[in-house]
């Protein structure tokens, strides 16, 4: 039959998944680092995923294509089988057009922050002002080695995941820990999200992230509030899916920024 269904450019997608999450039906999927139609019968044509792109590589055209399937849908969002993910390639160039803020970069290359430059994304110097007097502060280097840093924006394929130690940090944990800069970040490629907030199932995407790379240790930081657990729930089952042995460490900081569980 002739319908409405979407088609992927494959040069422009750049892996970063948000499609995938968007997807209702568990139509997408990241293959070798791109996202792809995995059944016809499960892509509605509605189109819930284009706005998510964040480089305009997906549309929707009129085509022969098998009817659409709920009952085969519901069926195997249902089943959810843990499949490994092959190896993502290196992250596209962006499309004309994409947003600058998806652009994969690394920021310090080498184990810890660098500073003196205007490129390394810090603070130089602030002043403060006490009575009329003006007193420097020290100045504050960010430990951020590379971007983007959320989770849901981070592509798959990006280099500076290989071999990395990665921090999987709650997004209010910045706000909590004063020190976060200097006692988690430093050495680590850093992720960011929350799990409330963007409603969605981590899992999948750090999964593949796992899979494609040699990941050395894990970091999650995350707060003690319950809606947090659902990030060390998905690191843990990444891990499992995964199918490697690698060390994983837990932080849960009180709503005071101090660590209630180190494990």
């Amino acid at each position: 039959m002739k319908r409405r269904i979407i088609v992927i450019d494959q040069a422009a997608c750049n892996g970063c998944g948000l499609c995938v999450n968007a997807c209702q039906e568990g139509a997408l999927k990241l293959v070798n680092g791109k996202a792809q139609l995995v059944s016809e019968s499960y892509c509605d044509g509605l189109g819930a995923c284009l706005p998510q792109c964040p480089v305009n590589a997906i549309r929707i055209v009129e085509r022969e294509a098998a009817p659409f399937d709920e009952a085969a849908v519901q069926a195997a969002m249902q089943k959810q089988p843990a499949a490994a993910s092959p190896k993502p390639q290196a992250p596209q160039p962006f499309a004309s057009g994409g947003c600058p803020g998806m652009q994969a970069r690394r920021l310090h290359p080498s184990s810890s922050p660098v500073s003196g430059g205007a490129s390394d994304f810090h603070l130089s110097q602030k002043v403060e002002v006490t009575r009329g007097s003006q007193k420097p502060l020290p100045a504050m280097p960010s430990a951020l080695r590379q971007w983007p840093c959320q989770i849901k924006l981070a592509p798959v394929g990006a280099p500076w995941f290989d071999g990395a130690d990665l921090l999987l940090a709650a997004d209010c944990t910045a706000f909590a820990c004063a020190s976060l800069h200097r006692d988690f970040m430093p050495g680590k490629i850093t992720l960011i999200g929350c799990p409330k907030l963007d409603a969605v199932d981590y899992a999948e995407k750090l999964g593949a992230i796992l899979a494609a790379h040699a990941i050395r240790s894990l970091t999650v930081l995350r707060m003690e509030v319950p809606c947090c657990g659902g990030l060390a729930a998905a690191v843990q089952r990444a891990v499992v899916a995964s199918g490697r042995d690698i060390p994983l460490r837990v932080v849960i900081l009180g709503i005071d920024g101090r660590i209630v569980e180190d494990a």
